[in-house]
């Protein structure tokens, strides 16, 4: 897909580039809920939903967005009905096979977060070759959270820490919170500056827990398969109308805004 440059800076759409946020969580929601208001099975809304996911991706691409992390499956998804949780593995493994090509040529680059031993070993061979393919891409990076959970992401940096510390790698006193981040799954990414959530839903749902402590949330009645770019600008116009303080007063940020 070719771009502009003007569409690059994501100056056409109104929005300067110093404003941007650069690492974007998003709650995919409302998938059967599009497919029970169209009368067609839930797996109708999943296939839709990956329509809206390609679209997503391409317009971070356009706006000079450098990270997109999308919650795709949660570790508690399991507990769906059998057929409908078969149905998602089946379209992953699809998206897996005729999508990772198109990343490439796009220069995203795909990772995978979460649990990928719940998956099955030809989920988990097309995980890796995906990875493997397009990780000297640097437009975008696409993070797919799958059998992900947030409290399960800090359990297992937590095990990982505590290794160390009980074969003498890591003394106690020297687990800051930089060590944490850099034993979570998203290590060597920015924190999210903005999470959008679907459907009309407002909670996080076990979502990067530790990673959105400081994140700006959106949160929007419209349904995944129908978030499309209009929607997309719209979230971000809100982003950038708001003051991000992180602790600081208005004053604070203002006087170092002018400096």
């Amino acid at each position: 897909m070719a771009m502009t440059p003007q569409m690059e800076t994501g100056s056409a759409q109104g929005i300067p580039k110093d404003k941007l946020p650069q690492h974007i969580a998003i709650i995919l929601d409302g998938n059967n809920r599009w497919a029970k208001k169209r009368r067609l099975p839930g797996l109708a809304g999943h296939r839709a939903g990956v329509s809206a996911v390609r679209n997503i991706v391409e317009a971070c691409g356009e706006y000079g967005v450098k990270v997109l992390t999308l919650f795709a499956f949660s570790s508690e998804n399991w507990n769906r009905p059998r057929n409908e949780v078969n149905g998602l593995m089946e379209l992953f493994l699809r998206a897996l096979r005729r999508e990772t090509r198109r990343l490439k040529r796009n220069q995203i680059r795909l990772k995978i977060i979460g649990d990928v031993s719940g998956f099955s070993p030809d989920i988990q061979r097309h995980i890796r070759e995906a990875e493997a393919l397009t990780a000297n891409e640097h437009k975008v990076t696409l993070v797919i959270a799958a059998n992900y959970g947030g409290m399960w992401d800090i359990a297992q940096a937590s095990q990982q820490i505590a290794r160390k510390v009980k074969q003498g790698e890591l003394h106690a006193d020297e687990v800051t919170q930089e060590v944490i981040e850099s034993h979570l799954s998203t290590a060597g990414l920015p924190a999210p500056d903005l999470l959008i959530r679907t459907s009309g839903e407002q909670r996080i749902s076990n979502f990067l827990l530790w990673q959105c402590a400081y994140s700006e949330f959106y949160f929007t009645d419209t349904l995944w398969p129908d978030f499309d770019r209009a929607e997309f600008h719209r979230a971000l116009l809100d982003y950038v109308g708001r003051q991000r303080r992180f602790g600081k007063t208005s004053e604070q940020v203002e006087a170092e805004a002018t400096c």
